[in-house]
């Protein structure tokens, strides 16, 4: 399975955190499985982070790639393809975020990891 990480997942992961569900966490760690972490998610830590609006005990450019490398987890580059698939959205989510996410995991056949029921209206595969 191909898993696309919502970034409240990947920081939730990464710190540890109970809201992570279990079966989540289970699937994450699951070595026969591809997890990955979108640029998107990387610019939206990035900018909640020098907003004051997240606080990570890292800066985000030394916190993402070494909790990436941690938690084996890949980078997923968005192409064009997943942004032409923003167009094609019906508008049940407002956050650019979660939208691109969603994007991204319908033009790479991902599951997206999250616990946004928002996300989960989507014709889209996730897991929580």
């Amino acid at each position: 399975m191909r898993i696309l990480l919502d970034t409240c997942t990947f920081l939730w992961l990464t710190g540890g955190d109970s809201e992570l569900s279990d079966r989540a966490r289970e699937a994450i760690v699951d070595a026969s499985n591809e997890v990955y972490l979108s640029p998107i998610s990387v610019w939206e830590i990035v900018i909640k982070q020098a907003l004051g609006r997240l606080t990570l005990n890292l800066p985000a450019e030394r916190l993402v790639p070494e909790q990436r490398e941690l938690h084996r987890v890949e980078s997923l580059p968005v192409t064009e393809y997943a942004a032409v698939q923003l167009g094609k959205l019906p508008p049940l989510h407002r956050d650019p975020f979660d939208r691109m996410l969603v994007s991204q995991s319908i033009a790479e056949a991902c599951v997206i990891a999250t616990p946004d029921p928002l996300i989960r209206q989507y014709p889209v595969a996730t897991i929580w």
